[in-house]
């Protein structure tokens, strides 16, 4: 089998702390409820902070994973973030490989002046900005820092016909955080990944990110290996 390339570990000892690192959390977890395509990217989610709590709080959609690798998959899809740090986190090389390019608005000046003048989070204003733009259909959405943010994408979804591909919904915090999960988790519309309960945070997102990049890799390279 074809060992991936562009979504591994730059170096020889880079890859084998991170193979290394992943076989101590399967030996820890010993069992888990996931399926095959599931496990690669709560595995990775457990990598990025070392809480084997996500072996349960992380809750799929049937149909999550494929539709993730699919729209990574045809290329060029847009991936729209809450926060900027979920983009500064995410490998550029990777998301170049699949033809992929991250947004982010929360900073920008028209955002800011919508949510003073509407009394509206800027993460709200920032997801309404990018539906205008037409970023939302078809794209990976990720949410890691705001709740508000998340309950926008499923109102989104639900009154404007928004439909992205897949959203990874895992905002932390204790106001409306676990809410928001739970009003993603039930939407049959469209596709998501999230994580029940309070925790989350940016560098999940990115975990899971990486972790689909990685599968749908490995996918690629399954025609040659026939």
């Amino acid at each position: 089998m074809t060992a991936n390339t562009v979504t591994e570990q730059l170096t020889a000892a880079g890859r084998a702390i991170e193979h290394d690192s992943f076989a101590v959390i399967d030996a820890e977890v010993a069992r888990h409820d996931y399926r095959p395509e599931q496990w690669p990217i709560v595995r990775r989610m457990i990598h990025a902070n070392a809480d084997f709590d996500f072996n349960g709080l992380t809750d799929f959609h049937p149909a999550a994973v494929e539709a993730g690798l699919a729209a990574i998959l045809r290329g060029g899809a847009a991936f729209v973030a809450d926060v900027e740090m979920i983009c500064v986190g995410l490998s550029a090389s990777r998301l170049a490989h699949f033809g992929m390019h991250a947004h982010q608005f929360i900073s920008d000046a028209d955002v800011i002046e919508l949510a003073k003048a509407e009394n509206t989070t800027r993460a709200v204003q920032a997801m309404r900005k990018a539906h205008r733009q037409g970023l939302l259909d078809g794209a990976l959405v990720g949410i890691g820092n705001a709740p508000t943010a998340l309950i926008e994408i499923v109102r989104l979804i639900r009154e404007e016909g928004a439909r992205p591909a897949l959203v990874v919904g895992m905002p932390v915090g204790f106001v409306s955080a676990a809410e928001s999960k739970d009003l993603m988790a039930g939407l049959t519309e469209v596709p998501w990944i999230v994580i029940r309960g309070r925790k989350g945070g940016s560098t999940l997102v990115v975990a899971a990110l990486h972790a689909l990049l990685g599968l749908a890799e490995a996918r690629q390279q399954q025609p040659a290996q026939a």
